[in-house]
């Protein structure tokens, strides 16, 4: 009796499944990672042609001042009058976040503040915690133009 030996024919095929695999797994990674790379803080410019945002009633509002000459002002229950510096408007803001993760946060600027002071204050306010920062507007100074 003679052995009949079955041979494989050689594959010339290839597999490409595995090679998809890892391409899906590199391609979320890279989109993971995009967004991190970038230095900066995250703002929502409000457009001038819309309208107010409204914010819910319940959500409390902690707003945060700074004049033109770049001093800094939180308010605090009603006590905004007196300048903090940066360092310790980021303390409060902090303190304040912890106790009350979901409150809004809002910026209103003065007209001729110096750019570089409203972003010191936007980093400080994001290494506080708060990642959603709003800009107060005056609707009345956009009905001129």
């Amino acid at each position: 009796m003679a052995q009949v030996r079955n041979r494989r024919k050689p594959m010339s095929e290839i597999n490409m499944v595995p090679f998809i695999d890892i391409m899906m797994v590199l391609l979320v990674a890279f989109m993971i990672t995009a967004p991190m790379l970038t230095q900066g803080v995250k703002v929502e410019l409000p457009k001038t042609s819309s309208d107010s945002i409204a914010l819910p009633e319940d959500r409390e509002i902690l707003i945060v001042s700074v004049k033109a000459n770049g001093s800094y002002f939180i308010d605090l229950g009603g006590k905004s009058d007196k300048a903090v510096t940066l360092e310790s408007l980021t303390e409060k803001v902090a303190k304040v976040v912890a106790a009350k993760p979901d409150i809004q946060v809002l910026i209103q600027g003065d007209t001729n503040v110096a750019y570089g002071s409203v972003v010191q204050l936007m980093a400080g306010i994001q290494k506080a915690g708060i990642s959603h920062v709003g800009l107060v507007t005056d609707p009345a100074a956009l009905e001129g133009q």
